[in-house]
C-alpha cells in the first residue's frame, strides 16, 4: 500500500434506503472521504483486505446499485477545486456535486447545462453513472455533456480520462454503472446561460402521435405523459428564447407544481390505492386538471420541477421507430392488469450517442417510463412491460428498477463486451461489485 494517509473514518451497522423506500441495506462500514488521498487509501484497504466498496449518491436509483452490506463509500464531503473556464464553456467539480448546486454554480458564471431532467437531486457522478437523460432529439444523456472525469480504480490508481487520454475508459466510464471505480471529479462541457419557454398543454393521445415527427424535430425539447385508461396526454414543450419575458406568475407555479402536481395528486394517489375502482375516473380528472400554460424562465428552472409524491419506475429506451407499437401494447396491458396504475407514463426522445452502456448507444431513442404509487402493486405491471420493450430492442434504463440479466444485456449493447474488458483491467478484484452489477454485468 502506498501512501500513509489514513483510511476515513466509518459507521458500523449503518442503515440506508433509497429515495423510493423500495432499496434498503446495512452497510458495515460507511465511508465519507474528504480527499482523493482519503479515497485512494480507502481502495487500497479494501483490495488488501478482501472486501467491497460501493459508491453511492443520493439515492434516486430505484434498482439496487448502490446497496452494499460491506462498505459504503459517500462522496458529499468530498473536497476538490471548482474550475470554471468560460471562454471555453467548461466546469469542473467534485463528483458528489448536487445538480441543484451546480445549476447554481453555473447560474452564477453565466452558464448552463445544455439539458437536465426533470428533477435536480441526484449527484453528478450518480446522475451520469446511470444515464440520467432528459429529452430532446438533439441532445443525449447528461453524460454526453462530459468532457473528462477522473476515478479511482480498483487498483488505487487515480486515472484521468477524456476523449483524448485513456478513451476506451472514457466511453466506458461516462455511463459506468460505479462498476469501473470511484469518480471523484467530473468536467462538464456547459453552454452560455440561456431561457427557455415552457408550452405545456393537453392533447388527445390521436393528435400527439400523428403529429409526432413534427413535435420532435421542430422543438429543442418535447415529451408528454399518458393517463392510463385515457385517451388524453399532457404536452410539454421547451424551446430556446432570447429574452426572459413571460415569467410564471407565484401563485400559478404554486398552484399546477405545488398544489395539484403534489398535494392534490398525493391525496388522488392515496384514495386510488384504497379503491382502485375509482383510478380510471382519477385518471380522467387528472388529465384535465393542467390546464394549458406558457411561460419563460432560467432553463434549469424550467427542465426541473418539485417531485414529493414518491414511487417505483422503470424506463425502457427503445428504438424511437418502435415507439407507435410500443405505447399500444403498453395501452392493452394496463386495461388487462388485475390492479390498476395509478401514475402517468412518460415519453421523453434522446439523440445518438456514442457511450458504450449508454441507453441511447448509436440510435435515436424513444423512452417510456412507467410509475406504480409508492405502496401499489407493480412487479407483474413492470415485468408485463419489460417483455414488450424487450421484444421491440429496449435497454432499460441502468437506475430504474428490471429484470435483465447480462446474458439478456449483452446482445443490446454492441460494446458490452468492450466494457467488461476495461472492468477486468480496472477492478479485477471485483472491489466495486455488488449484487446488482453481479447480475447485470457477470461477477
Amino acid at each position: 500500500m502506498r501512501g500513509t494517509t489514513p483510511p476515513p473514518s466509518g459507521t458500523v451497522d449503518s442503515a440506508w434506503s433509497n429515495w423510493a423506500g423500495n432499496q434498503n441495506a446495512t452497510a458495515r462500514t460507511v465511508l465519507a472521504p474528504v480527499t482523493v488521498a482519503e479515497t485512494v487509501t480507502a481502495v487500497e484497504t479494501a483490495r488488501a483486505t478482501g472486501r467491497r466498496i460501493k459508491p453511492v449518491g443520493s439515492g434516486h436509483s430505484f434498482t439496487d446499485i448502490a446497496c452494499s452490506d460491506d462498505q459504503r463509500i459517500e462522496l458529499a464531503k468530498l473536497a476538490g477545486a471548482i474550475r470554471v473556464d468560460s471562454a471555453q464553456r467548461l466546469v469542473t467539480v467534485p463528483a458528489g456535486t448536487q445538480l441543484r448546486a451546480l445549476n447554481q454554480l453555473l447560474a452564477g458564471h453565466g452558464l448552463a447545462m445544455p439539458n437536465l431532467g426533470d428533477i435536480d437531486a441526484q449527484t453528478i457522478a450518480g446522475a451520469i453513472s446511470t444515464g440520467t437523460h432528459g429529452t430532446g432529439a438533439g441532445y443525449g444523456c447528461l453524460a454526453t455533456f462530459v468532457a473528462g472525469l477522473t476515478l479511482v480504480t480498483g487498483t488505487g490508481e487515480v486515472l484521468h480520462c477524456s476523449a483524448d487520454e485513456n478513451p476506451d475508459v472514457f466511453a466506458a466510464a461516462r455511463v459506468g454503472l460505479g462498476a469501473l471505480g470511484v469518480i471523484v471529479e467530473v468536467t462538464l462541457r456547459c453552454d452560455d446561460a440561456f431561457t427557455l419557454r415552457a408550452h405545456e398543454r393537453p392533447a388527445p393521445l390521436t393528435e400527439v402521435l400523428a403529429d409526432l415527427p413534427t413535435l420532435i424535430s421542430d422543438n429543442d425539447h418535447f415529451e408528454f405523459y399518458w393517463f392510463p385508461y385515457t385517451d388524453r396526454v399532457q404536452v410539454k414543450i421547451n424551446n430556446r428564447v432570447p429574452t426572459d419575458d413571460r415569467p410564471l406568475p407565484r401563485f400559478r407555479g404554486w398552484l399546477d407544481d405545488e398544489f395539484l402536481s403534489n398535494t392534490v395528486f398525493e391525496g388522488a394517489c392515496r384514495l386510488g390505492r384504497s379503491l382502485p375502482g375509482l383510478v380510471p375516473t382519477i385518471s380522467s380528472i387528472s388529465a384535465r386538471a393542467l390546464s394549458e400554460r406558457i411561460y419563460t424562465g432560467r432553463s434549469d428552472t424550467v427542465f426541473c420541477t418539485s417531485r414529493r409524491v414518491r414511487f417505483t419506475e422503470m424506463e425502457y429506451g427503445l428504438p424511437r421507430e418502435t415507439l407507435p407499437e410500443a405505447l399500444a401494447a403498453l395501452r392493452r396491458l394496463v386495461d388487462g392488469l388485475p390492479f390498476k396504475v395509478l401514475f402517468p407514463v412518460e415519453v421523453r426522445f434522446t439523440a445518438p450517442d456514442d457511450i458504450w452502456l449508454s441507453h441511447g448507444y448509436g440510435r435515436e431513442s424513444a423512452y417510456l417510463a412507467i410509475h406504480q404509487y409508492v405502496g401499489a402493486p407493480y412487479e407483474p405491471y413492470f415485468r408485463a412491460f419489460e417483455e414488450i420493450a424487450q421484444g421491440l430492442g429496449g435497454r432499460p434504463h441502468w437506475g430504474k428498477l428490471h429484470y435483465r440479466d447480462a446474458a439478456s444485456l449483452a446482445p443490446a449493447y454492441p460494446r458490452f463486451t468492450d466494457f467488461l474488458a476495461v472492468r477486468n483491467r480496472l477492478d479485477p478484484g471485483r472491489i466495486f461489485a455488488n449484487a446488482y452489477t453481479d447480475r447485470v454485468l457477470g461477477a
